[in-house]
């Protein structure tokens, strides 16, 4: 029922291999009529044999896999996708009575390549990242309505700055189901209450994937002078605080970030907390203020959107922590991140390595740190893995 797209011959073997991208210099033609951005086809090997199906577009990737074995991509396809995804976060514990933010979709990771969806306490919040997702934004939203009808009342749809601007979809962010809240939405992680701001915030209104790594800075955080960098909402600064900081500096170049923070703050210790937050260059603030913090924690927006970025984003992140390593309190903790999918973990970990060599400071790594378990990563689709981190001792 769907066009077919032919391979050429020897361009099977990543799909057989159940590696969810097609590219388009794999593809030999197209069978059953002329493909638009979004479309559905069944892709097919050069001798004919069905390989997989799912959403084309304009680009490198040409096609984004949804099923290996023939099936109808409807609502009934998605609420089965979705049930197997609520059943793991479920099993994972992520919804409790003191938690209500998880992430629901991580793309491949939950076989469903191009769409995220993260939870905020009754809201749900959709991003589109392919021209297929997009088109089917309401037969995803029907179907979370269905199989999260328990606690999710309303869809929020953020997809203006995800979609490839190749597509010319022309999106509009807005509730798909539901409606805006009378009073300001509010969500809870671990029992910490913040305000996401899904309708103006980056990503979808928080950093969902830093979760683990939050609470683990809040077993080393008691009676520490904590500096939080590219604080965004300030989510490393709670924990902190609730374990009894001695004092907490959020930092971010954002006004609308550190207001943010400053409300999360007020929200769950009031006005008189060991808390402040000042928007400024976290270079500049780290190299003349490094010396006065136990814990330093690194979480830097993506220095490399795409492989063509790469060595600039490994200088960046070489720079960056050298000024920590260099500034850091003997005995200091340090905390670094990066989120960018295209820096894998051993050019991260040598990055890092590079700025403590530049330093001659003593460094131990104490933890190596990922993405949460709601952020799965397909095991054929390594690509899936982005977020990596280390926890360092600096004498």
């Amino acid at each position: 029922m769907y066009p077919k797209i032919i391979l050429r011959p020897g361009k099977e073997e990543s799909l057989k291999r159940f590696h969810p991208w097609v590219f388009s210099g794999a593809i030999a033609n197209v069978q059953g009529g002329r493909l638009q951005e979004g479309d559905k086809a069944e892709v097919h090997s050069s001798q004919g044999e069905f390989l997989g199906i799912g959403h084309t577009q304009v680009g490198s990737i040409a096609v984004r896999i949804l099923s290996f074995v023939p099936d109808v991509i409807d609502k009934d396809f998605y609420r089965r996708r979705i049930r197997k995804a609520l059943a793991l976060r479920r099993n994972l514990n992520l919804i409790r009575p003191d938690n209500d933010t998880f992430r629901l979709i991580h793309g491949e990771g939950d076989f469903l390549p191009g769409l995220v969806v993260d939870i905020y306490g009754n809201t749900a919040v959709m991003q589109a990242h392919s021209p297929g997702m997009h088109l089917d934004r309401q037969l995803i939203a029907d179907a979370i309505m269905k199989e999260c009808s328990d606690f999710i009342g309303n869809i929020y749809y953020k997809s203006e700055n995800t979609l490839p601007f190749k597509a010319d979809l022309e999106p509009e962010d807005g509730y798909l189901t539901g409606r805006e809240h009378e009073e300001r939405p509010m969500a809870m992680e671990n029992g910490l209450r913040f305000y996401p701001d899904w309708m103006e915030g980056q990503k979808t209104g928080f950093f969902v994937d830093q979760r683990e790594n939050r609470a683990l800075v809040e077993r080393y955080s008691a009676k520490k002078r904590v500096l939080n960098m590219f604080c965004y909402t300030g989510g490393f600064s709670l924990y902190a605080l609730r374990a009894g900081a001695k004092k907490v500096v959020s930092v971010d170049s954002s006004e609308k970030a550190i207001g943010l923070t400053r409300q999360n703050v007020t929200l769950n210790f009031g006005e008189k907390a060991p808390h402040q937050a000042v928007a400024c260059d976290a270079f500049d603030y780290l190299r003349e203020k490094g010396k006065d913090f136990d814990l330093v924690i690194l979480d830097p927006p993506a220095f490399a959107k795409h492989h063509d970025a790469l060595r600039q984003a490994l200088q960046g992140y070489r720079k960056l922590n050298a000024i920590a390593f260099k500034n850091m309190a003997p005995g200091g903790i340090l905390f670094t991140f990066s989120c960018s999918q295209a820096v894998s973990r051993q050019d991260f970990r040598l990055a890092v390595f590079s700025a403590a060599a530049q330093s001659g400071r003593d460094v131990r790594i104490l933890h190596q740190l990922s993405q949460p378990a709601d952020h799965p990563v397909n095991i054929y689709h390594p690509e899936g893995e982005y977020l990596k981190g280390l926890v360092l001792a600096v004498e």
